[in-house]
């Protein structure tokens, strides 16, 4: 706790950072009306964009941040009553081809050239949109929250254009207003543009950014001046239905074919410019990629993040509630045992500094009691960039049974969570951190319902020291979040230091130090994962990192060290053990790509654990990326286990004949799952976020080789908007 008070102590003597201004806000860029039509082709012909103001003289953010870009990047901006306009040269470094993965939306920004950009429309500096694309058109958008993390899943209507020329390529873009929440009469937002060009391993920014943070740090955006408030959208609705038909049959159990057709839909309706109304009917997901299986040694629950569309817009009121394991809602709770029959969500902006979010689901299933989950989030803004935050979450069943049976034992018949949290974020997000409280009200589990964490951080060009503590009460019951373990103190103390040489192939170095405790409500300690690693950041931007760990571990619930056998270690077993890790990631602006993670050292029970994994991809440019993955586990234990060895592999392949039409193949073979997972999805996007799906699955048993489930999907979405 020492250490905690120490960082407290020097974020007080920084605290005049939180009221400090915005860092970049003399960097201004002038947007103004069209004064021609403007065509999203790619060709910087009209009269509109000679008109416009141009915004260079990029800084590079990485190798160094230093000084000026090399790379010339030139972008200009203009709007009329619908739409924002954005053309961008994109002027190449080097000579030869585009460094791209394939056409497909949403592509890794480390691994392609692009240019994306980041509008703070509110410009609080906390939530945001960003839109790009990378050197071959292939699209990218997203939802930006707390401060500059970005939801990639999120999805809406625009338009854009890449066309590539000898010694340039130009991107083209129209987002309607429609499309963005704004609040109605500011005339200025926070906006920043980012390149990344791979042959040159520069990345750069119109607002100088420090190399520790991303580009898309809202902290540091410049100011997009309007010449006049922007339009008022006008009435916004937007209608998505959906229409579904598949085949299922399920082999293992002898049933028959199943045909199914069905059909659903969502609506968003837009009460202000920045607050939406959502509402979904009959929700279907088929289309959502399947997850990615992994090896599970862990002695709780796997965290596995929400790609369902309905829950993405504003959802991190809710879904960033908290820590990474103390999440009191976690929307993957909601349909996933049962039918959704509909529900809504209402969120968005209040004015500049309140936020609002209020979701309502309601499911039904033929074993389990109807149940109906209520979350309600408010948010205020405090000084520069923080917030406080309320949540209130809400379990209900229905039709209970008096004595329940065995498929309703899981299911409480209610379950409510509240919570506060102070977000502290500094005007130079060199200080951020977390202060949380929550209870629980559960109809079985009374006292010890309480969870209270923390963390404070520190973050400059040289320097990372944080800390975090946790304590979960015994009985807090988060019936719809994510935490996965209860009773426990836990404090983590980390510290790291970054060498830059002025020379050579390594272009930045430096060790970390990582205490994980935790202990009981007594102050015992029941486990620990302590380590210490060294990095090396080569200039080509690959990547060697070195670790060793110490570990302690006293089970407080029985455990079966492979999950696999179901024989389990008692409860009070004792086990410590060493190991290294090793781990490279080649340069991303090779068309042949590796990486690997070698972990060897001792394991439950004086036991002793080997894991390779690794990653080989391979891309033809622009149309296809081959990535193949692969992960063994080689356990050695005392009997009754001996020694048991899992074998994951998992190849992926994106075929993008264009940047509309996407096949996407994964296949997944989970030796401790024991199962063969074939999931292939062909997507033709024939209109701006309106879709045309086929969906084949299939899951074998290997040995002996033979289907178990099979199905076929084929699902039309269309958004109609006045």
């Amino acid at each position: 706790m020492r250490f905690i008070f120490i960082l407290i102590f020097f974020y007080f003597i920084h605290s005049f950072a939180l009221f400090a201004q915005k860092k970049n806000r003399h960097f201004q860029y002038h947007i103004r009306g069209i004064t021609s039509p403007i065509k999203i082709d790619g060709v910087i012909d009209e009269q509109a964009w000679k008109d416009a103001e141009v915004a260079k003289n990029f800084w590079m953010v990485t190798p160094m941040d230093t000084s000026v870009a090399k790379v010339r990047t030139e972008v200009r901006m203009a709007y009329d009553q619908k739409n924002i306009y954005i053309l961008v040269v994109c002027f190449k470094g080097l000579p030869g081809p585009n460094m791209v993965e394939s056409l497909k939306r949403d592509f890794s920004f480390q691994k392609n050239d692009n240019f994306i950009f980041f509008i703070d429309t509110f410009n609080d500096q906390t939530n945001g949109y960003t839109f790009g694309a990378n050197a071959e058109g292939a699209e990218w958008d997203g939802a930006m929250y707390q401060g500059g993390s970005v939801d990639l899943t999120w999805t809406n209507k625009w338009y854009s254009a890449v066309k590539d020329y000898p010694d340039k390529y130009i991107f083209e873009a129209a987002i309607p207003f429609k499309s963005i929440r704004y609040k109605k009469g500011i005339t200025e937002w926070g906006i920043n543009f980012s390149r990344n060009d791979l042959k040159t391993t520069e990345k750069s920014s119109w607002a100088p950014v420090p190399r520790q943070f991303p580009t898309a740090s809202l902290a540091y955006t410049g100011t997009l001046i309007w010449d006049k408030p922007p339009p008022d959208p006008g009435p916004n609705i937007s209608v998505i239905p959906y229409v579904l038909a598949g085949l299922n049959k399920n082999y293992a159990d002898h049933l028959n074919l199943a045909p199914k057709v069905t059909a659903g839909g969502d609506a968003k309706i837009a009460i202000t410019s920045s607050l939406n109304l959502d509402l979904t009917v009959n929700p279907d997901f088929s289309q959502v990629d399947a997850d990615k299986q992994v090896t599970d040694l862990s002695r709780y629950e796997l965290f596995y993040p929400e790609t369902r569309q309905f829950f993405i817009e504003n959802g991190d009121q809710f879904s960033n509630f908290g820590y990474a394991s103390i999440r009191p809602f976690f929307s993957r709770r909601i349909g996933l045992t049962s039918n959704i029959i509909g529900g809504f969500r209402l969120s968005g902006k209040l004015d500049k500094d309140w936020r609002i979010g209020v979701m309502d689901m309601q499911t039904t299933s033929d074993s389990l009691p109807a149940q109906n989950f209520t979350a309600i989030a408010l948010q205020r803004k405090v000084f520069a960039r923080s917030n406080i935050g309320f949540l209130v979450v809400n379990k209900e069943s229905f039709n209970y049974p008096t004595v329940p049976n065995a498929s309703a034992l899981a299911q409480s018949k209610y379950n409510s969570n509240i919570g506060i949290e102070y977000n502290l974020a500094s005007a130079d997000n060199l200080w951020t951190g977390k202060e949380l409280v929550l209870k629980s009200f559960s109809p079985t589990k009374k006292g010890h319902d309480f969870t209270n964490a923390g963390n404070l951080q520190f973050a400059n060009k040289y320097w990372l020291v944080g800390g975090q503590y946790e304590v979960v009460g015994a009985n807090y019951n988060a019936g719809v979040g994510y935490v996965p373990r209860t009773g426990y103190i836990k404090l983590n103390p980390v510290i790291s230091y970054l060498f830059f040489p002025k020379g050579g192939p390594v272009l930045s170095h430096g060790p970390t130090l990582n205490f994980t405790d935790y202990y009981n409500g007594s102050f015992n300690s029941t486990d620990y994962r302590n380590y210490f690693s060294y990095q090396l950041i080569f200039r080509n931007r690959s990547i060697l990192t070195g670790l060793v760990e110490n570990d302690f571990v006293r089970l407080l619930q029985p455990f079966d060290p492979t999950n696999y056998t179901g024989k389990l270690l008692p409860v009070g077993n004792i086990s410590r053990w060493n190991n290294a890790e090793l781990s490279y990631f080649s340069m991303p602006q090779s068309t042949f790509t590796y990486d690997f993670t070698v972990d060897y050292g001792g394991y439950y029970d004086n036991g002793k654990k080997i894991s390779l994994a690794n990653d080989v991809g391979y891309r033809v440019q622009p149309y296809l990326n081959m990535l193949f993955s692969s992960t063994v586990n080689v356990l050695q234990l005392p009997q009754p286990w001996g020694q048991k060895t899992f074998w994951l592999i998992g190849p992926r392949v994106d075929l993008t004949m264009t940047n509309k039409v996407f096949l996407t193949g994964f296949f997944q073979y989970n030796q401790q799952a024991n199962n063969f997972n074939i999931n292939t999805r062909l997507q033709w996007r024939y209109r701006p976020a309106s879709d045309f799906f086929i969906v084949y699955t299939d899951n074998y048993l290997p040995r002996p080789f033979y289907v178990k489930t099979r199905a076929l999907v084929l699902k039309f979405t269309y958004w109609l908007n006045n």
